[in-house]
């Protein structure tokens, strides 16, 4: 009998040749008043203010989750967690602010807010490699949507252009730093073996799937509500814009699927084309990392 194959989890530099983090220092919705629907309808609507909603505490969430790991770390790795540190400060401060206007417009975001607030309390005390965990599937999670978000003109075909911008920015940096809390996994697992990794990195995953849905799926539901949509209407508006247009969720799926691979890496897709195209249209928005 065939011995089982090995997993590889190895792999000394997986991020592509040449990729530099680099930190937009942008600043979106100041003293904007845009359309109360944002994305021209009011479930895209809807699914945008909650994952903006759980941002703030949520980045800062991933910054710690990260900076807990980095000792040791080799130099380009360690220069790419800085560089992610300071991008997720500088969305965590664009959120806020987009988080104002949304409170401005009558939405009322306290719940989603204290929802995350008390799932944060519940598990901290944890092993701090499990917060890593969490983060790393979290941020595939919005890697994927960011690469959806910039490949998909769906999404904001009748959006506010600041709105839009707005979520254009943090999706391409999001697509650059997708490597970023992969990597520190690896280093901080490097003692583990190959199985001990797949297995806690995949069943870590499955716990983030469910509840993040599950969360966000109720937390829309509920600011369709505030617009008068409920019942039938609202649940089905919803599942039309995440499964068929846009078809967020249609479209990620395979990119999901991939995580669960022995072997998997972010970069395994390299979709760098994305983050070309914003420089071209943003190119004096550009601050190098240092």
């Amino acid at each position: 009998m065939n011995a089982p194959a090995r997993i590889d989890h190895s792999r000394k530099d997986p991020t592509p040749e040449g990729l530099t983090i680099t930190v937009r220092d942008e600043r979106f919705n100041r003293g904007t008043k845009p359309a109360r629907w944002w994305t021209g309808d009011a479930f895209g609507t809807a699914w945008l203010n909650t994952l903006s909603a759980t941002f703030p505490r949520g980045e800062a969430f991933f910054i710690e989750a990260v900076k807990a790991h980095r000792e040791g770390a080799p130099p380009k790795l360690e220069a790419e967690i800085r560089a992610f540190v300071r991008q997720e400060i500088n969305h965590t401060r664009e959120h806020v602010a987009f988080n104002r206007i949304a409170t401005d417009a009558g939405y009322d975001i306290t719940a989603i807010d204290t929802k995350v607030k008390e799932l944060l309390e519940l598990i901290r005390g944890r092993p701090a490699i499990v917060d890593l965990g969490v983060t790393m599937a979290l941020e595939h999670f919005t890697a994927m949507m960011a690469h959806d978000f910039l490949k998909n003109p769906d999404h904001f075909a009748d959006a506010d252009p600041e709105v839009a911008a707005m979520w254009r920015w943090h999706a391409v940096e999001e697509v650059e730093h997708k490597g970023v809390a992969f990597d520190t996994w690896l280093h901080a697992t490097r003692d583990w073996s190959d199985w001990k990794r797949w297995k806690t990195r995949n069943l870590l995953m499955v716990l983030v799937t469910i509840r993040f849905f599950r969360n966000r799926w109720v937390d829309a539901l509920g600011l369709l509500a505030q617009d008068g949509i409920t019942g039938w209407k609202a649940r089905l508006g919803l599942a039309r814009n995440l499964w068929m247009k846009p078809g967020m969720l249609r479209r990620i799926a395979p990119a999901w699927f991939a995580y669960f691979r022995p072997g998997f890496h972010p970069w395994d897709h390299d979709d760098r084309a994305l983050i070309g195209k914003y420089e071209g249209e943003f190119e004096a928005a550009l601050l190098p990392a240092e």
